[in-house]
């Protein structure tokens, strides 16, 4: 609506420039030494006050507002630990490409899901070690999982020296969950630590672990040997995971047993241990709104009586 003062603009000066004199006379040679008065060009302040008032009119029925607010945001993340298993079973071709490949990506999405949280990782095969401890710089952990592989450390499945190590990573947590992700494919058969007595210390910690058995029901194409070069023979084994074990040590610490058994059921196993530990927040605000017309409508209103005043006083003979 304000576009309309400068149309109004354009015609006032279209309408002084188009005007013509009341009184014709042949020369103007004995008004040459007459001065102009100050009053014929101050005539102009009418118009400007007028349009003054009509823009701040306008403004004042827009109903300006100012806004105060602030907001108080206070997050209580979880700290996770995952214990993934990296034995060459691992590499059997029941999930795309493997399973470990499966996981490995899987677990990475999870990380982006979790940005208020702590992670860190453990590895573990015939034995086990830290690959990265707890730390909010996801960027980091993301790397070093894409770096593990099978072969890294010697080869078997010591399912209680993994859960050992990671439960020894998140015990001096000061978080208010602490929680440690298993992921195995097979049976413990490594290490000097079984499974359930780390499950033992685990909940004297009172850290709790989800575990989850990956593998297809049946057989599964698994590398069976393991050839100078690197590379494996596979064959179709039957798959043999321990789930009664991985089921109590999961009550035993109040976590849950998850069963994966392709890649999309294991996304779904991460996103429900995502929903089933979520972050807490608290949340304050306040918002305050302070209507800001009229003072607009004001200064409109004393322009147009100033306007009007001054055209029925002073430029009375001039209008």
């Amino acid at each position: 609506m304000l576009l309309i003062i400068p149309v109004l603009i354009a015609w006032y000066i279209w309408k002084n420039k188009s005007s013509k004199a009341d009184v014709t006379i042949s020369s103007l040679q004995g008004f040459s030494g007459l001065r102009v008065p100050l009053k014929v060009y101050l005539r102009h302040s009418l118009f400007a006050l007028r349009n003054v008032a009509i823009a701040f009119l306008i403004i004042a029925i827009a109903r300006p507002q100012s806004r105060s607010s602030w907001k108080d945001i206070y997050s209580e993340g979880i700290d996770i630990v995952m214990a993934m298993d990296i034995s060459a079973s691992m590499l059997a071709q029941d999930f795309k490409p493997n399973r470990l490949e499966a996981s490995k990506q899987v677990a990475m999405e999870f990380i982006d899901s979790r940005p208020n949280d702590r992670i860190g990782l453990v590895i573990f095969s015939g034995e086990s070690f830290t690959q990265c401890p707890l730390t909010s710089d996801h960027a980091v952990i993301k790397n070093l999982f894409a770096g593990i592989h099978t072969g890294m450390i010697n080869d078997g499945t010591a399912i209680g020296m993994g859960l050992a190590n990671a439960v020894s990573r998140i015990k001096d947590s000061q978080a208010k969950s602490k929680v440690v992700i298993l992921l195995t494919d097979g049976v413990n058969n490594q290490g000097s630590i079984a499974p359930l007595t780390a499950a033992e210390i685990a909940k004297t910690f009172g850290v709790r672990v989800y575990t989850i058995g990956i593998g297809t029901e049946g057989k599964a194409l698994s590398p069976i040997a393991r050839y100078p070069d690197g590379s494996y023979e596979y064959d179709y084994v039957d798959v043999q995971i321990d789930e009664k074990m991985l089921s109590e040590i999961a009550d035993m610490t109040g976590g849950k047993y998850f069963r994966a058994t392709g890649n999309s059921k294991l996304k779904q196993v991460y996103q429900e241990i995502d929903k089933l530990e979520k972050t807490k927040f608290e949340e304050k605000s306040f918002s305050n709104k302070d209507e800001k017309f009229f003072i607009y409508a004001l200064i409109g209103g004393a322009a147009l009586m100033l306007e009007s005043l001054l055209r029925y006083t002073v430029f009375r003979s001039l209008t």
